[in-house]
This record gives C-alpha cells, sequence and structure tokens, in this order.
C-alpha cells in the first residue's frame, strides 16, 4: 500500500476558458492543466481540489485511483440528456452516486470501486475510453448504469460484509439490451469497476438484443417531426452542436418505439451471485 494518489478531469463539452484554467492552475501547482484536461499524479500528499466540486463547475469527466486500491469514476451530463429518476433504479449506496448539480443543469453519476489492495493500480484506466459512455447514456443506452449496479453487488463475493445479508433478496434493476454485446468503452468501465466477467455474462442471459436504429424506420419517425423542431435541431448543428444533436435525436426514437414485452422475472442479487460462482465453477475459475 502507498500513499498514491492520481487524479484526472476531461472538459469533454466546452474547453475551460482561461480564466477557469487559472483556477483549477491554483488548486496544484503539480498538475498537468489545459484548456480540456487536468492530470495530477501524486506520491506523496495530494492536491486542493474537491472532485465533485470540480466536475459541477469545470469538468464532464473524472477518474481517480490511489494506492490502496480505491477506484472512482465521475461522470457529468445535461439534465436534458439524462434525468435522475432514469438513474435512479442503479443507484447503491455509495458505489453508484448521482445527483442533480447546483445550477440544476447537469446530472453528476459518481461511480466507485473501493475494493482491492493496491497491487493492480498501476493501470489507471483510461478515461478518455471510459468516458465514451457519456455518449451511451445521452442516447438512452443504460447499460454503463447497470455495469456499475452490477459491479457493486460483486464486491459481496470477496467482502461478506460489504452489505447486510436483507440484501441478498433485493432485485436487480432494469436488465438493458445488448448487455451480451457492450462496447469497448462499457468493457473498459466493467474492467476499472472491477465487474467480474463470469457475473457480467450471467446478468447478459436476461439481456435483450442490442438496440438498433433500423434506418427506414428512422427516417418515416424524422419525416414526422414537426418543422420547428427541424429546424432547432439544423441550428444546433450549425452553432456546433451536431453531436449532441444526433444523440438527442436517437434517445428521442429509441424512446418513441415500442419497447419489447418484459418476460423475464427480475433475479435477486442471490440468484445473480450464485449463478455466475456455479458459471465460474463449472469452468473451474
Amino acid at each position: 500500500m502507498s500513499d498514491y494518489r492520481y487524479y484526472e478531469f476531461l472538459a469533454l463539452d466546452r474547453p475551460l476558458t482561461l480564466g477557469e484554467q487559472s483556477e483549477v492552475r491554483a488548486l496544484s501547482a503539480e498538475a498537468d492543466v489545459t484548456a480540456t484536461a487536468f492530470t495530477g499524479e501524486y506520491k506523496s500528499g495530494d492536491f486542493g481540489g474537491d472532485p465533485a466540486a470540480m466536475i459541477e463547475r469545470y469538468y464532464d469527466a473524472h477518474l481517480y485511483a490511489d494506492g490502496s486500491g480505491s477506484r472512482q469514476v465521475m461522470l457529468r451530463l445535461p439534465t436534458e440528456a439524462l434525468d435522475l429518476g432514469a438513474a435512479e433504479p442503479y443507484l447503491l449506496d455509495e458505489q453508484v452516486e448521482a445527483w442533480v448539480s447546483g445550477s440544476g443543469d447537469h446530472l453528476v453519476i459518481d461511480l466507485l470501486s473501493e475494493e482491492g489492495d493496491g497491487e493492480d493500480d498501476d493501470d489507471d484506466g483510461s478515461l478518455a475510453l471510459i468516458a465514451e459512455v457519456r455518449a451511451d447514456l445521452a442516447s438512452g443506452d443504460l447499460r454503463p448504469l447497470y455495469i456499475a449496479w452490477l459491479a457493486a453487488i460483486g464486491t459481496w463475493e470477496r467482502d461478506e460484509n460489504a452489505f447486510d445479508e436483507e440484501f441478498e433478496d433485493e432485485t436487480e434493476p432494469p436488465v438493458p439490451a445488448g448487455l451480451a454485446s457492450p462496447t469497448p468503452s462499457q468493457q473498459a468501465l466493467a474492467a476499472f469497476l472491477r465487474l467480474d466477467p463470469d457475473l457480467l455474462a450471467t446478468a447478459a442471459t436476461a439481456s435483450a438484443p442490442e438496440r438498433t436504429a433500423d434506418p427506414g424506420k428512422l427516417a418515416e419517425w424524422i419525416r414526422a417531426l414537426p418543422a420547428s423542431e427541424k429546424d432547432a435541431l439544423l441550428l444546433r448543428v450549425t452553432g456546433g452542436e451536431a453531436g449532441s444533436a444526433r444523440l438527442e435525436l436517437l434517445r428521442r426514437f429509441h424512446n418513441a418505439a415500442e419497447p419489447p414485452a418484459d418476460t423475464l422475472t427480475r433475479r435477486t442479487v442471490a440468484e445473480l451471485l450464485d449463478a455466475a460462482a456455479e458459471a465460474r465453477s463449472s469452468a473451474g475459475r
């Protein structure tokens, strides 16, 4: 175990102004600060910032790792892209938290993995890759939240005191489609949060195939949009918001589509963990 601490922040939706960079730089003389990133590596001591406050005010993504084995990812999204109600079924104690920023404009998601001895923390993970799950969430893909919830309950396999005994009867949140084929960024998030692959594979057996936007149906749906909405979206594209406009269209299209019938009973935490343990044993792992 060591005093090592690693902090990384990314500004993805807009760069920091010169004034904001000066404010952030004042928090740590050792950090590397640019208009779009903050990177600080400390072998002793710490920096003077509050990561939650920095996410609320300046940045869209944050990664933290230390020598004791703690790992943390924080993501900030506009509330119109993801609201607190959609995230709430996946929240779990301090391992998966979410709140609306003080300004009310953003939702902050805080994912934590504290179990570990620090020996594997020389690889801090790639925030640039992990942060791509923001786009998934903004388009209505909730796989990253389910992955975080699953990683949190997986700590019970290694620490029997992680939760109360009654927690084993809790049921899982809605299982998103496409869990059997996570994106590269979702795989990176799962690895960073130490999600056991057997537990993920077990959970994925109840997941519908990944949603895809049928070009014909998407074109038909876009044609039916009011002209005023199309004009507003085109203005956003010409104003440099092409990416967020695309994600909003996909999210609205998926939400408007008739969801598949859910014929599967939600599993309990105990059932998920027991099935994963059985799969692991059968494979000799």
